[in-house]
Parts: structure tokens; sequence; C-alpha cells
């Protein structure tokens, strides 16, 4: 039995007065994120919202660095996006990552590639994996530590991007372990002249011209 039709007005149709705002600022998070796919970035967008989780948006426009048939899409960006996320965590559930790595429209086989580099089953701690995650945007150790720096740092944009000491000592040696190219005593000298410089200062912290500026030195 064919359905009756119904007619609506204006006030039969109630309209959330919060939606407007809410349609607004998704559409201005989806211009700065630019993501590939808008539909699996949208699901992640509002079931993060639904929840009260950070939402996986980036801070701004990133210029685009290659073409999507050259590159796999991991930025800087994306990566903070994800330390956002993640990163009042110790430990990430990997599934759960997974997801997260998917909402923001990252191929799958780009996540595995980045796990190959120190594999686990379920769980893995989020500055290891965001370290590797600096690795794979390209260049040196030195360029995966300023990508590490600008992602965790405090400082304003176009700051110091300065972060504890301690912190970069345990990436540092966490990446440089995995390179069978660099020795072990070879990192431990690097690292004790960038604490003779920290120390003078005095704050226990490291920005990216300590670390840049000394290794153009040695």
């Amino acid at each position: 039995m064919p359905l009756p039709d119904t007619l609506f007005c204006a006030q039969q149709i109630h309209i959330p007065p919060e939606l407007p705002d809410i349609l607004k600022q998704f559409t201005k998070a989806a211009i700065r994120t630019q993501p590939a796919d808008v539909l699996q970035w949208s699901a992640g967008y509002f079931s993060a919202l639904s929840r009260g989780d950070p939402l996986p948006v980036k801070d701004r426009i990133e210029m685009p660095v290659a073409t999507q048939k050259t590159d796999t899409g991991l930025t800087q960006g994306l990566l903070k996006v994800l330390h956002k996320q993640c990163g009042h965590k110790q430990y990430v559930e990997l599934a759960d990552l997974e997801q997260k790595w998917k909402n923001l429209c990252l191929p799958v086989e780009k996540f595995r590639a980045v796990l190959q580099l120190d594999p686990c089953e379920h769980k893995m701690e989020w500055i290891k994996f965001l370290a590797l995650g600096c690795s794979m945007l390209g260049g040196s150790l030195t360029s995966a530590m300023k990508h590490l720096c600008e992602i965790l740092t405090a400082d304003p944009e176009g700051g110091p991007a300065r972060i504890p000491y301690e912190t970069f000592c345990y990436v540092y040696r966490y990446l440089s372990e995995l390179d069978a190219e660099i020795p072990i005593a070879d990192t431990e000298v690097y690292l004790a002249s960038l604490k003779d410089s920290v120390e003078s200062r005095k704050n226990g912290m490291i920005g990216i011209s300590d670390f840049f500026v000394l290794r153009s030195k040695m």
C-alpha cells in the first residue's frame, strides 16, 4: 500500500540551533585539512566529534610536496593531527591507531611500512611511532628530529621549536639504534655535546637551531 503524501511546512521542520555552527566548523576543518577522501575523513570527523575526542583536523593548510602518484600522502601536518589524538597516551593500540590513520585518508600500506621499521603486535609506545613517522618523511636523522621538534613543541609557529632535552635524547637514541650504520659511540658523543649546550642555558630545553648548528660544525 503506497504511503500517503505528506506535506511539510517550515513550522514542522525543526532545525537544531547548533547545526549551522557545526556545519560551518566542519567546512572550515575540511578546507584546512584537504582530505583526499572527503567521505572517509567526514566519518572520522563526526565520529570523533560525537565522542568528544580530538578532531582529525590540521592547524593550517599544507602546501603539497608531491603529487598523489609519487607520494603516499604522509605529512608533518598529518602526524601532528595524530599526535593531538594520541599524544596523551604512553601506548596506543595499533587497531585504533590504524583507524585514525585511515580517517586521515592515508593508505594502509604506508601504516604497515612504518610498523615494519620496528615490528610489534598489538600496541606501541606513541612517541616511538611518531618518531618512525617523522623518519618516513624523508631525509636524514637530523631532518626527522627537526620534524619531531616542530610537532612536539609548545613554542608558537616559527619559534625555536624547543622540546625537553630528555625527550630529544630518547628519540634520537631510538632512531639511531634502528640504523645499523650509526655507531652507538657516535650517538653518545653527539648527545653529550648537546647536553653541554643545554646545561649552559639551564632550562633543559633544546631547539632546532641547537642541533642543526652543532651538526654542521661536526
